[in-house]
């Protein structure tokens, strides 16, 4: 998506300090209760996205890896990507996995797990388009709102315009109209968008940034982070982890 590592959203940090007075589970109360609520976007393939009517996608796999693990029952929530930080304020779900890189900002909002995936934002454009940061100069390119995608693509020296989208998927579809010269996404999910399309004549281009991945939860619950750091680290050592990401990705997503 996500990315696949992204930004806070349109809720301001200080709203969102403030839902935080309130209390979400700590992991007795979800423990006691065998369910785990979690939430995804469900429009980031290959992390989270729909085939059909089922929920599916790396993150989906790990999430519910890992709550298995964890002796719990999973309950899913699908949240826009763009509402989930302020919806864990309101105690929604018990965590997030969708795609969200680490940024100082955010981690005044919510805590981070340990990272899931290690990515970074790439360039695609046409095989005569911008493919480098450098190219970008004078051209417009786009993103999806609320995503470290934007805040990055700002930051490039040069760049005409950036146009927000609200999901990928619209992103890419205003690049194959010649709306946009250039997108910038997570590589993952630019490489499954290419192999997908190879008739677009899109290619992917220079890395703009890299970002560590992680599940995100209600800041001051250090019991739950502990057990999702746990079950993570437990999908990773018992093989589970390394099939699903030679299973989506053809290499080992996590970072080193």
């Amino acid at each position: 998506m996500h990315t696949f590592a992204k930004w806070l959203g349109v809720a301001s940090m200080a709203s969102l300090l403030a839902i935080s007075a309130a209390q979400a589970r700590d992991w007795n109360t979800i423990k006691t209760s065998g369910t785990m609520v979690v939430a995804t976007e469900g429009a980031f393939a290959p992390f989270n996205y729909y085939e059909g009517t089922k929920l599916t996608g790396f993150e989906v796999d790990i999430a519910e890896a890992i709550v298995k693990q964890l002796g719990l029952k999973m309950e899913w929530k699908v949240v826009p990507f763009d509402a989930q930080i302020a919806s864990l304020g309101q105690d929604r779900f018990d965590f997030a996995i969708a795609s969200h890189g680490y940024t100082e900002e955010r981690a005044k909002a919510v805590d981070f797990t340990d990272p899931h995936y290690c990515t970074g934002g790439q360039i695609a454009a046409r095989k005569d388009g911008p493919l480098t940061v450098a190219a970008l100069k004078g051209k417009t390119v786009g993103v999806q709102i609320g995503t470290s995608y934007l805040d990055n693509a700002k930051k490039i020296p040069g760049v005409k315009s950036v146009k927000t989208y609200k999901a990928d998927p619209e992103a890419y579809a205003a690049l194959k109209a010649r709306k946009t010269d250039a997108w910038i996404s997570d590589r993952w999910l630019i490489h499954e968008t290419l192999q997908k399309n190879p008739e677009a004549g899109i290619v992917a281009g220079e890395h703009v940034f890299v970002e560590r991945v992680s599940m995100i939860l209600r800041k001051n619950n250090p019991e739950l982070k502990e057990q999702l750091n746990r079950g993570l680290a437990e999908i990773m050592k018992n093989g589970t982890y390394q099939a699903l990401s030679q299973k989506y990705f053809k290499t080992d997503a996590s970072c080193k």
